[in-house]
């Protein structure tokens, strides 16, 4: 089942929203660069914060925050991207941010970032119910 936007947008909505994807692959795009040219760091600490399975983990990681990521950027499937997003996006606050798990001191640090995974992942949802804007793929 194909999903359609049903309204117009405006110039202005279009550039918001190319701008809100430029924004949030900001936050993505470096992390997965980090992550591959430091594969065998993010394996290590995935294995040190109880990832299962961390090289697994790790491409798995690599490939949503490097490839899903920039054909969310350029608006391919971008509804799709930003469905994987989310769920790669609250996923890892369980696996990367288990503020009940840290020492006191780490608490608020941990909490804070646990719950900025939970409103990254609503951009993305907002991304799904209204898709990329005109300047995307998608839209050519």
């Amino acid at each position: 089942m194909a999903i359609t936007q049903t309204s117009n947008t405006t110039p202005t909505q279009d550039a918001a929203a190319l701008v809100g994807r430029v924004f949030i692959s900001m936050l993505f795009l470096p992390a997965g660069w980090g992550k591959l040219t430091g594969f065998a760091g993010t394996v290590g600490y995935f294995g040190k914060i109880g990832v299962p399975m961390p090289e697994v983990a790790a491409a798995i990681a690599v490939v949503v925050e490097l490839l899903v990521c920039l054909l969310f950027l350029v608006g391919f499937k971008t509804r799709l991207m930003a469905i994987i997003l989310a769920v790669f996006t609250v996923a890892t606050a369980f696996l990367g941010h288990a503020f009940w798990k840290v020492p006191p001191e780490m608490v608020m640090a941990q909490q804070t970032n646990f719950f900025k995974n939970f409103a990254i992942a609503g951009g993305f949802l907002a991304f799904f119910a209204f898709g990329p804007g005109r300047f995307s793929i998608d839209k050519k």
